[in-house]
């Protein structure tokens, strides 16, 4: 009984009080702090969240969050998660430690905090990044040594910013994965990478097969490369209608007063794929 009462203290339990006030750990009422502006994270998982707070009511919170006072209370700085879960369990208190930042030293705590933790989506973890280089004034190179990156996944990481909105809201979703997000940027036009998109989510495709379509739908086919000269405005408007449509390489090529259509596949799967765009769903 001794020990399931300890569990239930979390940091109490781990560190005597006497230790924790040494360290500026103190016990803040749940109800005098406040969320901040700055919270770079929009988007929180309810189930996740319901874990943590079972865990906070079995176990207490075992790692302090960060705050500054303020003239009514305190605002939190970082541990959003920590502190949405212990008012979910229903503790009265939390273990905080207390610091004097002015707004941009807390934001950028807050942001980095954020990322370092891993807590954020693909496209909060974008927009933290947009902030530290147009709110702090940081490079690239300086952003990615405050928050233990290097500066290639930096730059990959703003790049999702060009993303359709549409698109975005998927990766914030987890519908889409940061892999499927780079697999769509190598497509130039937003009116191509909404279609692949909706192939990926229709389809459940992996990465993987998501780069494949990507690498098929840049290439040009000798026949069109051989015949493109020949096409009028409008034929080759067709044909880029229908590689865009049916994401393929596809050729027309005229012969007289008739001509034919070219559609490559690839695979089997591929070839189904085409059968059922063009058919429009699957066969019975």
């Amino acid at each position: 009984m001794a020990q399931r009462q300890a569990l239930g203290r979390g940091l109490e339990a781990l560190i005597p009080a006497a230790v924790q006030e040494e360290r500026g750990i103190k016990q803040i009422p749940l109800d005098a702090i406040r969320s901040s502006a700055h919270q770079p994270r929009k988007v929180f998982d309810d189930n996740k969240l319901k874990e943590l707070s079972a865990s906070i009511r079995s176990h207490g919170v075992l790692a302090p969050i960060i705050l500054r006072q303020t003239q009514d209370g305190y605002e939190l700085v970082a541990g959003e998660r920590r502190f949405r879960a212990a008012r979910m369990a229903g503790i009265p208190s939390i273990p905080a430690i207390i610091k004097e930042v002015s707004d941009g030293e807390m934001l950028e705590l807050a942001l980095i905090e954020n990322v370092q933790r891993e807590d954020l989506n693909p496209i909060e973890e974008a927009d933290v990044y947009r902030r530290l280089t147009e709110e702090f004034g940081l490079s690239q190179d300086e952003v990615a040594r405050r928050v233990g990156r290097d500066r290639s996944s930096v730059a990959n990481a703003l790049r999702l910013l060009r993303l359709p909105t549409r698109i975005q809201d998927d990766l914030k979703a987890g519908t889409l994965t940061a892999g499927h997000a780079r697999a769509l940027l190598a497509l130039e036009a937003a009116s191509e990478q909404l279609r692949l998109r909706e192939q990926i989510v229709r389809r459940g495709l992996t990465v993987r097969a998501a780069e494949g379509l990507v690498r098929r739908l840049k290439a040009q086919p000798i026949t069109t490369r051989v015949a493109a000269g020949r096409l009028s405005p409008s034929l080759r408007a067709l044909e880029d209608r229908l590689r865009q449509q049916l994401m393929t390489k596809v050729a027309i090529v005229p012969a007289g007063r008739g001509g034919r259509i070219e559609l490559h596949y690839f695979s089997d799967e591929d070839l189904t794929r085409l059968v059922e765009a063009i058919a429009g769903g699957p066969s019975a």
